[in-house]
């Protein structure tokens, strides 16, 4: 019997409805040889939903959302609505309400540099002759980013300004614990990044990893300040498996890992929320590591792989599709290695077959 699952296809603005549509071909093909189909509600957001009704994120939008087991979601914003209200711009009026209306807690991003593409990485080629394939698991809803009080007031004659890192034992438990259970659908190696030489929460944060390590007894659990780890990754990024860390620190993290990678258009993420009742699938929202840009719009020269890996994490973490989503990602590490390249990864190698967006897609779906 086929199995069938509802996603909502939020496309946005950009190069985000035509990497969509790109995508949305390798699902059907890889729906039709792995026995399952999707039910998709496609709707507008950001500034496609601003310029047909003045929101970026509308009732209808959220309505076909919560009827569905994941998001996949394009890219949105771009100069055209960037002297909007700050709360109606498309990024802030989309994707942080989305993040907290399902309690997307948990961000995972890959830093992939395939093999044969390391001569896109500004680390050594000889630092990573075989490349690296390292999982960022970020805590998105805590820290001090959200932490009170927080403000602006005037202290002894001048003005001061202050913010609160601050998180409960519980935060940390559910983020560790979708970072202990991703190491072991991987290398089963765990490195915790924290601050616990200065900071409380961090000393919170350490107890806490080395509780739930505990329960996952298959996994190597290590430990790192911050600062060793943002220098570690430029050093010997092939030595990490999977590190996980608070908002703030995974916040740089995973820019870092992104600039080693060599090319946004390559780096999927996934935004997890609370696991479906008697299930181990989370509902989740899934989107590029990139932005719009604009300025290749239309063009059909975008690079759609970071979308399409999106779609992969989508299956894997949100729809139990693991088998489809190894299919995926094999076929575009094999279109990669075959010297397919758009744009961004190309470097002009006779070798090479440079292609735009479609061609690309294409070339997945022929190895799938």
């Amino acid at each position: 019997m086929s199995r069938t699952h509802c996603i909502a296809i939020l496309a946005g603005d950009g190069i985000g409805p035509e990497v969509m549509t790109q995508t949305l071909r390798v699902l059907d093909a890889v729906e039709a040889s792995h026995g399952f189909t999707t039910e998709r509600s496609e709707r507008l957001v950001g500034g496609a939903a601003i310029d047909d009704g003045g929101h970026p994120l509308p009732p209808a939008t959220v309505e076909a959302c919560e009827k569905s087991d994941a998001i996949l979601f394009g890219s949105v914003g771009g100069p055209k609505w960037e002297s909007l209200p700050p709360d109606i711009q498309p990024e802030r009026g989309a994707l942080l309400p989305l993040r907290k209306r399902f309690g997307l807690f948990a961000n995972l991003r890959p830093g992939v540099c395939l093999p044969s593409l390391t001569h896109a990485s500004p680390v050594k080629g000889e630092l990573i002759p075989n490349g690296f394939d390292v999982l960022c698991v970020r805590e998105l809803t805590g820290g001090v980013y959200f932490g009170t009080p927080k403000g602006r007031e005037e202290r002894d004659g001048e003005t001061v300004a202050f913010d609160t890192m601050v998180y409960k034992k519980s935060e940390i438990e559910r983020i560790l614990r979708v970072a202990f259970t991703a190491a072991m659908g991987r290398g089963k190696k765990l490195v915790s990044v924290d601050k616990a030489n200065v900071l409380a929460s961090s000393v919170l944060w350490r107890e806490t990893a080395l509780e739930i390590a505990n329960e996952f007894p298959e996994v190597e659990l290590s430990h790192l300040y911050v600062d060793n780890a943002a220098m570690q990754l430029v050093r010997r990024p092939d030595s990490f498996d999977v590190l996980v860390t608070e908002n703030l620190f995974g916040d740089i993290l995973s820019d870092e890992m992104a600039m080693i990678s060599g090319s946004l258009g390559m780096l999927p993420s996934a935004s997890l929320g609370a696991k479906k009742e008697g299930t181990d699938l989370y509902f989740g929202m899934y989107e590029p590591s990139g932005g719009s840009a604009p300025d290749i719009a239309g063009q059909g020269v975008a690079n759609p792989i970071a979308q399409i890996l999106s779609a992969s994490m989508m299956l894997r973490y949100s729809l139990g599709e693991s088998e489809a989503a190894d299919a995926i990602d094999a076929a575009v590490a094999k279109t990669i290695d075959d010297g397919f390249r758009t744009g961004d990864i190309a470097t002009g190698d006779p070798s090479e077959t440079r292609v735009g967006t479609e061609a690309m897609a294409g070339a997945v779906i022929a190895r799938l």
